[in-house]
């Protein structure tokens, strides 16, 4: 049997879909009974409702250990797709807790019940830092522990450490880290985010880059990854770069929405995270643009895709499915 963390989630939704279709046995897991309605509501949207029901659920977190322990009797094989995404720094507890502890309760239960296989979701944020020498990141760029870092990423890293830690315990384990991952607008989160602002009207587009990929390449990677001899690897999941205004334009183009006219510069975004940071602290909203995410926006940066798509290294013949062709299939399925 198959156990699914994070089956509520943009990619864990999607994976239990792709195993339901090819009749897998499969547990998934859930805090609320309200958060499983995103994932029915997929499986409406793809005419497969009628599969919903072979999945089992259970009510557990994965930061609370005693729920998690009738979660794993009989289960062989653990996509960890569970995480906290945010980049407001008044989430720095919430991220190590879910993404750092949690993925260590994950581990350690796939050990003390003798999984026999983890595909751990992480990001590109954990892959590391480029060098002098280096143009991209890649697997194997290093991770400096001297330079700025996101909490979020710095959560992603950390929750690749414990899964590493279970490798060296003699579990089997493969990691993908997926850029900006494009879904179902069904997810308010990530890429649904920012469907629903371009659909609303986003005056301002920023020129920094920044790798993306299609959920359906990465449930495909994550299953083949699986079902391979291939462990202790990890493999980055990018489809293409875009700048933030190319991105919010194709998605402008494709939803009829109006593109962004006005280029804000970095100057202007340093002036509104400053005030978004006022407005936190003063007022107690919630923040919208932070210090790191401001400067992200004006980032040129790239990821090496090539470990996935190369035969000789993994196996797969691995090919993306492009950005442009992703986002009308997102779109078309918006419109139902």
């Amino acid at each position: 049997m198959i156990l699914v963390t994070g089956g509520t989630g943009l990619v864990g939704a999607h994976l239990l879909l792709y195993l339901v279709e090819n009749e897998v046995a499969i547990r998934a897991i859930y805090r609320n009974c309200i958060s499983i309605e995103k994932t029915k509501s997929l499986f409406l949207l793809h005419n497969k409702d009628h599969l919903f029901s072979k999945i089992e659920w259970i009510e557990a977190d994965i930061v609370d250990i005693p729920s998690l322990e009738k979660v794993f009797k009989n289960i062989d094989y653990v996509y960890h797709c569970a995480g906290f995404i945010s980049f407001d720094p008044k989430d720095e507890n919430s991220l190590r807790k879910t993404n750092i502890e949690g993925t260590a309760n994950i581990v350690n239960f796939c050990i003390d019940y003798k999984v026999k296989k983890l595909c751990h979701v992480s990001s590109i944020a954990a892959l590391g830092d480029i060098a002098q020498n280096e143009t991209v990141v890649s697997e194997t760029s290093e991770w400096n522990p001297e330079a700025y870092h996101s909490d979020y990423a710095i959560s992603k890293y950390g929750a690749e450490l414990e899964v590493w830690r279970g490798f060296q315990e003699g579990l089997e384990v493969v990691i993908v880290n997926p850029g900006v991952i494009l879904g179902s607008t069904i997810f308010d989160t990530g890429s649904g985010a920012i469907f629903a602002k371009v659909k609303k009207g986003l005056p301002f587009y920023t020129k920094g880059q920044t790798g993306y990929v299609c959920v359906n390449d990465v449930v495909k990677a994550m299953t083949l990854l699986m079902q391979s001899a291939i462990s202790g690897e990890r493999f980055a999941l990018v489809a293409e770069h875009f700048t933030y205004e190319k991105i919010i334009k194709i998605i402008a183009e494709k939803t009829g929405s109006k593109p962004p006219k006005f280029y804000a510069k970095p100057w202007l975004t340093d002036i509104v995270w400053r005030i978004d940071w006022l407005l936190t602290t003063f007022l107690g909203k919630k923040r919208i643009l932070s210090k790191y995410a401001a400067s992200t926006l004006h980032s040129n940066d790239s990821y090496s895709n090539e470990k996935i798509k190369n035969p000789e290294i993994s196996g797969l013949n691995f090919e993306f499915q492009s950005i442009d062709s992703a986002i009308e299939t997102i779109v078309s399925f918006d419109k139902k």
